[in-house]
């Protein structure tokens, strides 16, 4: 598939889009030439890219927009398109929480105060294990 030439304006939709941390600009506020962004992954490290002051329309060449895909936002050509056309965000691996997981504090009321084992707990959907705790509360004297 073919894209259009990347811009500075595209690099700076993605990093939007995906929720990148705005740290520094070139407003004066630390006195650099680029506007900085940068991503917490789910394990912990952090992503840094920089966009060149105007963020405009400007083409990147193919070497430099070969390392900041790569190097700096981590994604393929296809991933970043999908993000600055489609609204589409990277798969980046992070923890899948289920809709229907169960809030911290009931899975800690069911093991310490009811008394279930935490393999119990984990077969529970989040009704069962609302009325299971409402039954010990009733049962309790």
């Amino acid at each position: 598939m073919t894209w259009p030439p990347p811009t500075r304006q595209d690099h700076a939709q993605f990093c939007e889009t995906e929720g990148w941390q705005r740290v520094r600009d070139a407003r004066g506020r630390t006195g650099t030439h680029h506007v900085t962004y940068e991503l917490t992954f789910a394990d912990g490290t952090v992503a840094r890219t920089r966009i060149s002051h105007p963020v405009d329309n400007s083409d990147y060449g193919p070497a430099i927009w070969k390392h900041i895909l790569r190097d700096q936002l981590k994604v393929d050509e296809a991933t970043f398109w999908a993000c600055v056309q489609d609204g589409k965000k990277p798969d980046r691996g992070g923890p899948k929480i289920p809709a229907e997981a169960l809030p911290a504090d009931l899975v800690h009321l069911l093991i310490t105060r009811v008394g279930l084992a935490d393999s119990d707990v984990a077969g529970l959907s989040k009704a069962e294990a609302i009325a299971r705790l409402q039954q010990y509360w009733s049962d309790s004297p």
